[in-house]
């Protein structure tokens, strides 16, 4: 599962990131006004840093998420582990 969500995760960051150099490049290329082409470039970059931003904290829920779930499942088979040493146990005294 983790793998899974790292591989989905560096795709989009990847697609983000490709969208942001197309879009800088496209920017550089158009004929207009340097201010005006920075100042795009700058509304870019922080619309990328943003999603980025939010696309890193979900996937870190995500993983927190699934750390949570994987501590309570290895709690569950510890616990079904002990009891049947325990009954084992028991059974054996008799």
């Amino acid at each position: 599962m983790y793998d899974e969500e790292r591989q989905t995760f560096s795709f989009i960051a990847g697609l983000a990131l490709g969208t942001l150099v197309g879009a800088s490049v496209a920017l550089l290329m158009a004929p207009q006004s340097g201010r005006r082409t920075r100042r795009r470039l700058s509304r870019a970059a922080e619309e990328f840093t943003d999603e980025a931003r939010d696309r890193f904290e979900d996937a870190s829920d995500d993983v927190r998420r699934a750390a949570k779930e994987a501590v309570r499942a290895a709690e569950r088979g510890r616990e079904r582990i002990r009891d049947k040493v325990r009954r084992g146990v028991s059974t054996n005294d008799r």
